[in-house]
């Protein structure tokens, strides 16, 4: 192979850059917030109500010798979205941030347990809201700032999906299991359509993780019960998950978009 057909080398590493983490202040997204931190990136925590939860993050990444800031606002509104980004651009402005090249789609919601024909109207629509349509909003407005078709210098983007995409969760979670299938549609077709502007799209897909949303969905030990249905005979930690997030996040994965990478157990 001459130079003139060789294929390009990977971007060498950049310097300090930050990652917004949605949903960062519990679970796997406080776990990828930790984890990247300890990567070297700056962390912008998004939470919805527990500021003094965000902030406990927030300390951590900071122990861990990164910068961080807590930012508020609900994803599934798309006003709340474009004022945590306006926040963030001033954050960087400040340098008090470096600039962002990394978003980890995290925040996400369940409801109770049921069927399709019990589930109102309103429910359905704000599982819709918060998991797909935020999760669309944010990549938006981090494509905005990344993307060198806009002047940004790259990026990456890993959205958070669930293997209930592949399952479906009858009985239980359908609207659930719906609204990530969606993410992994969108992964791929957003990962294709920015491909040549320097910004990967890849996501995560979790299996059953001992966290508390199981708690939000109103089954607290559902990670318990259903480790017997993993080949690996136990539930995942948010730092399993975690390890994966970082991985996509890193320049290591220069060479991935588009793709879901499941994080089960095996199941």
């Amino acid at each position: 192979m001459n130079a003139s057909t060789r294929a390009p080398s990977p971007p060498a590493a950049a310097g300090p850059r930050t990652v917004l983490v949605t949903g960062g202040s519990r679970g796997i997204g406080a776990a990828a917030a930790r984890g990247a931190a300890r990567a070297g990136w700056d962390v912008a925590v998004n939470f919805t109500r527990d500021a003094t939860a965000a902030e406990a993050v927030c300390a951590d990444v900071r122990a861990a010798g990164r910068r961080a800031v807590a930012l508020q606002a609900d994803v599934g509104d798309e006003a709340q979205v474009l004022a945590m980004f306006a926040r963030l651009d001033a954050e960087v402005a400040a340098a008090r941030l470096a600039p962002l090249a990394g978003l980890v789609n995290n925040a996400g919601i369940v409801d109770l347990p049921a069927r399709v024909d019990e589930m109102s109207a309103a429910r359905i629509e704000r599982m819709f809201r918060i998991n797909v349509f935020g999760s669309m909003w944010c990549a938006r407005e981090a494509i905005r700032r990344m993307s060198t078709k806009h002047g940004g210098a790259g990026g990456s983007i890993v959205n958070i999906g669930s293997a209930a995409s592949r399952i479906g969760s009858p009985g239980q979670y359908v609207d659930y299991a719906a609204s990530k299938g969606a993410i992994d549609v969108f992964t791929l077709g957003l990962g294709r359509e920015v491909a040549t502007e320097g910004v990967r799209v890849n996501a995560v897909r979790p299996g059953i993780i001992d966290t508390d949303i199981h708690a939000s969905g109103g089954i607290p030990d559902r990670a318990r019960q259903m480790a017997p249905a993993v080949p690996m005979q136990r539930a995942g930690s948010a730092d399993e998950v975690a390890g994966a997030i970082v991985w996509l996040l890193s320049d290591e994965a220069s060479y991935t978009t588009g793709s879901v990478v499941d994080v089960t157990g095996g199941r």
